[in-house]
């Protein structure tokens, strides 16, 4: 009997039985939502510099790592290891909160100065 190359990949969670492509995309749509709303949030609190990469990498970081081994309780080995479910969409979130964040933070501070002139 001859299978579907997709059927041989098949990898279920043990909570979901979502297959592994399945799993990783929920992971990476994740992480673009965070990035939207951490930037939008960093943006209009006025967060500066480093301290508001790092603040958000770490919460992006705490965030999935709660969902992926608390909430789904997947056994993160079928995936590559923590490293890899870390690494799923990682630095595409980040593109996305740099340019949210920036956008706001430079609307918001353009409205203060066209008030105060």
């Amino acid at each position: 009997i001859h299978k579907h190359p997709r059927e041989e990949a098949v990898v279920s969670t043990q909570s979901t039985g979502w297959e592994k492509d399945e799993f990783l995309d929920s992971v990476y749509w994740i992480r673009q939502i965070i990035a939207i709303v951490f930037g939008v949030v960093w943006g209009v609190i006025k967060f500066k510099g480093i301290f508001g990469i790092l603040i958000y990498v770490l919460l992006n970081l705490g965030i999935i790592f709660f969902y992926y081994s608390s909430y789904h309780e997947v056994d993160e080995e079928e995936y590559g290891g923590h490293g890899e479910l870390a690494k799923e969409g990682l630095l595409t979130s980040f593109s996305l909160f740099l340019v949210f964040w920036i956008i706001l933070y430079t609307l918001y501070m353009q409205s203060v100065v066209s008030v105060a002139v």
